[in-house]
């Protein structure tokens, strides 16, 4: 690896803290400066153990973005809106296409750049029930819901300017993401910690997420930039999972019963109409909705081999990362006991 310094943006997200971590590990070993960009109101808590140098800035601020670039030669770009309920979808066509074009402008004018490794989503590979998708595989543009829109434009993006400008990225096309240090609770997340804290209602039947371990993924997008051809994505998924079986497994590593209950397809579907129709009487976003519970049917498994043919990524069994998980969100529920105990007698 070079010895240039290496620059993550968006270093306080959960897979973002982790391509960080990895990144400083190695960075100790070969002799690199590990830069990060953050805002300057993020929670860095993931990061915040790590040595490392820090640029306070959105991916609007130009200047800022200049500064951290300066001199490095590989940038991981690990920012993302992922409110896809929002009922007003325009923060994430702000975020996820407008902001990526500006940190895309800064990135083609700098000298030395040898690789853009940016995390997009394995919702711009078009699955169809009974196929199995590879990277050659397209979404079409019909039925999308804002946010999938969202990722594929700034996927198109990225490699516009790849064609066009030069810019020499690789897409990451990352399946949802299990492990520990998930301090910002990303909505997948939720559902294992919910597992673990025993307040989850009840369990989804009928849906399946393609996984992948949180450290497996950072781990494939440090290797992309030592390996990953440039103008290419590369699907980053470990295998598809029964939703129902995540938190069966967190549960177990909790040491829990899981929930009793479970809901059917049609069920899911009706909660996720009335989420819509309150969404609509009272203005606010709802996390439950049909488009939601649209996305989360729009299932189907996906073919990693080219990440393992290309790139020499082998990932772990996906069991491993929801226990991990579990075990974070069970310290914290350990950690959160005593001060309620103690609150309790101070009553």
């Amino acid at each position: 690896m070079s010895t240039k310094p290496k620059l993550v943006i968006g270093a306080n997200g959960f897979l973002g803290s982790h391509v960080t971590r990895q990144l400083v590990a190695k960075g100790a070993a070969d002799n690199f400066e590990v830069r990060v960009m953050v805002r300057p109101t993020a929670n860095t808590r993931a990061i915040d153990d790590l040595e490392l140098t820090r640029f306070h800035g959105d991916v609007f601020d130009t200047d800022t973005l200049r500064d951290a670039m300066d001199g490095v030669d590989d940038v991981y770009y690990c920012v993302v809106d992922t409110r896809a309920w929002l009922r007003d979808p325009a923060p994430l066509f702000r975020t996820n296409v407008e902001g990526l074009r500006n940190v895309l402008d800064v990135a083609v004018k700098q000298p030395g750049l040898r690789r853009f490794i940016f995390t997009s989503t394995y919702a711009t590979v078009g699955r169809r029930h009974g196929h199995v998708a590879t990277e050659e595989d397209r979404v079409g543009s019909r039925g999308l819901s804002a946010y999938v829109q969202s990722r594929v434009q700034a996927e198109d993006l990225v490699m516009r300017y790849v064609a066009e400008a030069g810019l020499p990225a690789v897409a990451m096309c990352v399946s949802t993401t299990y492990g520990s240090g998930d301090w910002g609770r990303t909505p997948h997340g939720a559902f294992i910690a919910g597992a673990v804290f025993g307040k989850l209602p009840f369990l989804m039947d009928g849906i399946a997420l393609e996984v992948v371990g949180v450290d497996d993924a950072a781990r494939a997008m440090i290797i992309a930039a030592e390996r990953g051809r440039i103008g290419e994505r590369y699907l980053i998924s470990e295998r598809m999972i029964p939703l129902s079986e995540v938190v069966r497994i967190a549960a177990d590593e909790a040491g829990v019963p899981p929930p009793r209950r479970s809901i059917s397809v049609p069920v899911l579907y009706a909660l996720g109409a009335f989420g819509s129709l309150r969404a609509r009487i009272t203005g606010k976003d709802a996390e439950l909705s049909l488009e939601s519970v649209r996305m989360m049917r729009a299932e189907a498994p996906v073919d990693h081999s080219k990440a393992v043919r290309e790139l020499g990524w082998q990932p772990r069994p996906v069991e491993e990362s929801i226990r991990e998980a579990a075990r974070f969100w069970a310290a914290l529920k350990g950690a959160q006991s005593p001060r309620k105990d103690k609150a309790a007698r101070a009553e």
